[in-house]
């Protein structure tokens, strides 16, 4: 990835944050590398069909302007800030598979400039696993697809490492922005022992993905008592056909069939999809690493200051 494009999603994502922005990334696909060479931001629209039109044409004209001056416009993704690593949507998903029918591989940028005000680049780049999408195009998300395909909730999204390059020039001119001498002045600043607002806000999101969670517990948790409840309608109907057979039999009539299409017990009730669990449980994991992360670094900061004092 060039460091050009980072840049430029940085400043794109700081400027409006912290409302979310997205944007167009361009490239090239070689081989088994994705190349991310420029982007170019989209114009935040709201939700109306002139608009979505509008916002289509300029991308259009976007990529019409680069390519006149020779410049890469292929489009390899897209790039969207984040709210503390709050990505893992529905709406991600469908964003993805929109691209993936016009485009064989792409990838999506991450960038959460909340994070990265703390001293962490918070850069990823992600795309969904084939065996995600499989079920996803099929909308099989029942217990039995996802022990068929063996897909846990770690296996909706695929992290992919990125390496920074930089042309030659770029290179030299940074080399010749580095101080001869290394830096005399303590920065007491990253001794910091405040941990407001990121980790209250990281613990807030946490709370309300537990809630969420159990709620989707309930669903499956009231989904299961109809089924039992069924089942033993089913089997207590199926009895008393039985005994009915058998008395018609010993009458010498002919016996009824065990099964009623128009019976309500027989019909099948619809399993709720595990796909909101299965985000939100990935969600969780996300600021519980969020949180161990910044956890240590002010451990080590209470031990520095604690030794310096």
């Amino acid at each position: 990835m060039e460091g050009l494009a980072i840049l430029k999603i940085i400043k794109h994502c700081k400027e409006f944050s912290p409302a979310l922005v997205t944007g167009q990334l361009l490239g090239l696909d070689v081989g088994s590398v994705l190349e991310v060479t420029n982007c170019f931001p989209f114009p935040i629209r709201e939700e109306d069909e002139e608009i979505e039109a509008d916002g289509a044409n300029y991308q259009l004209e976007m990529m019409r302007c680069l390519r006149e001056v020779n410049v890469d416009n292929n489009t390899v993704g897209w790039y969207q800030s984040t709210l503390l690593g709050s990505f893992q949507t529905v709406e991600l998903i469908e964003t993805f598979m929109n691209y993936q029918e016009n485009i064989r591989r792409c990838v999506c940028i991450i960038y959460d400039p909340s994070r990265s005000n703390q001293g962490v680049l918070a850069l990823k780049a992600l795309k969904l696993t084939d065996s995600f999408m499989d079920l996803y195009r099929n909308n099989s998300f029942t217990g039995e697809k996802l022990r068929e395909k063996k897909l846990s909730w770690v296996d909706i999204f695929e992290e992919i490492p990125i390496k920074v390059s930089n042309s030659a020039l770029i290179s030299a001119f940074m080399t010749e922005l580095e101080p001869d001498s290394p830096v005399s002045q303590c920065d007491y600043d990253r001794l910091k022992l405040s941990t407001a607002p990121y980790m209250e806000r990281n613990l807030e999101f946490l709370i309300e993905c537990m809630e969420d969670l159990n709620s989707e517990q309930n669903k499956f948790q009231y989904y299961y008592r109809n089924l039992s409840r069924q089942q033993a309608q089913q089997q207590a109907w199926l009895q008393k056909r039985r005994t009915e057979n058998m008395a018609r039999k010993a009458a010498g009539e002919e016996p009824l069939p065990e099964e009623d299409p128009s019976n309500p017990i027989f019909k099948p009730i619809p399993e709720p999809s595990r796909l909101d669990s299965y985000l939100i449980t990935n969600q969780i994991a996300n600021y519980c690493n969020q949180i161990n992360g910044y956890a240590n670094i002010f451990t080590d900061a209470i031990s520095i200051v604690s030794k310096i004092v």
